[in-house]
């Protein structure tokens, strides 16, 4: 067995209604007045008017963040961190997507540590003691809520910063099925193929380990059956819980063993054109699943229930066959041009891919030239 560390840093809360606990939770990591970072879409939806009732009731104060959008950068955070530091906080509440919970991860990391999201690029860069943080997330998608990284965009550069440090994990997180019954279709389908994308990555890392296996590996096997399930039905429960847990087990699966060439390749397309991250996932992985099979199409071979003699280009294939119904199932873009990149910036998108972190954990190698053959493919 390949060595692992294993700790785990964030105690789980599953169940339809368990947001209703909020105030419980909170109470019981002693706070007393707590940031909500939430997106306008969220207090729309009137999930936070529910979380601040459910503080209140605890007779913790709030204060309500929401200044920031799908992708949140250096900018927003440090205007959240700035409004933190004004309403004399101790503890955070993320309520929402991804980018909710990195939003609050990042406030989090400028508001108790000083600098700006540049200087937490990377792994351990926080001195100082974090906030206790809650993450709720309502969606079945990043697995941020299993993470202690925030994705955040530079402001000036627009490149994704993976900011990391064990503090900044969320001490509870609470998965409630009910809560991503209100999401849009479309919501439900790119942040869910994000998370399938999750599991199959992270079972075939560098850096994957038999633990990481146990969370990847189920993770796929859940997402996998119900994903077309939760489109077709989007008010089944049972469907929907099965979504969220599988995308904090991918989160899991992420926090030991990482990702690879799909979130290389991905990264530039929204840094460069906006891409909604999902939608650029779903173009690039069948072609890296296919692009990988010859180095560990007995990996893939195991998500799929194959025999183990099955040869690896065929496993690579019938993965990325799969990958590709599901992408369908989703109305998700199938190539490059359909999200509408020019040929002539590959090469530069290739040059962007390669100074991806998560390239470097792919389990084939991977530079430049191979991000250049994997947009072709795409293309």
């Amino acid at each position: 067995m390949i060595p692992f560390d294993f700790q785990p840093r964030t105690r789980v809360v599953f169940g339809t209604g368990s947001l209703s606990r909020l105030g419980e939770l909170a109470r019981e990591l002693g706070c007393s007045r707590a940031l909500l970072v939430a997106d306008p879409g969220i207090v729309a939806a009137g999930h936070v008017a529910r979380a601040d009732a459910s503080l209140r009731d605890a007779s913790i104060g709030t204060m309500l963040f929401d200044d920031f959008d799908a992708n949140p950068d250096s900018a927003m955070v440090a205007a959240g961190a700035a409004r933190a530091a004004a309403s004399g906080i101790d503890s955070i509440v993320a309520l929402g997507g991804g980018s909710s919970l990195d939003c609050a991860k990042g406030i989090n990391f400028v508001l108790t540590n000083g600098g700006t999201m540049r200087d937490y690029r990377g792994f351990g860069k926080a001195a100082k003691p974090l906030l206790p943080m809650i993450g709720i997330p309502t969606t079945a998608g990043t697995g941020s809520d299993a993470q202690s990284y925030a994705l955040i965009s530079d402001a000036t550069t627009h490149e994704k910063m993976a900011c990391g440090d064990p503090k900044a994990a969320f001490r509870v997180a609470i998965l409630d099925p009910a809560l991503t019954v209100s999401q849009p279709r479309a919501v439900t389908a790119i942040s869910g193929y994000d998370a399938l994308s999750h599991a199959v990555e992270s079972f075939v890392t560098t850096r994957r380990t038999e633990i990481s296996d146990v969370f990847a590996r189920d993770a796929w096997r859940r997402l996998e059956a119900h994903y077309e399930r939760v489109l077709h039905n989007p008010a089944d429960l049972s469907a929907r819980g099965a979504m969220l847990f599988g995308a904090h087990e991918a989160g899991l699966a992420i926090e030991l063993s990482m990702l690879g060439a799909t979130h290389a390749c991905a990264n530039p397309l929204t840094a460069r054109y906006g891409t909604t991250h999902g939608m650029a996932i779903g173009v690039m992985l069948p072609h890296v699943v296919r692009w990988n099979a010859a180095h560990v199409g007995n990996r893939y071979a195991e998500l799929l229930g194959l025999p183990t003699d099955t040869p690896a280009e065929e496993a690579g294939e019938r993965l990325s066959a799969r990958l590709q119904t599901l992408a369908r199932a989703g109305n998700l873009p199938a190539t490059l041009q359909d999200l509408g990149v020019p040929r002539a910036d590959l090469p530069l998108l290739a040059a962007a891919a390669a100074t991806q972190w998560t390239g470097t954990f792919n389990p084939r190698p991977f530079d430049a030239a191979a991000g250049l053959a994997l947009y072709e493919r795409a293309y």
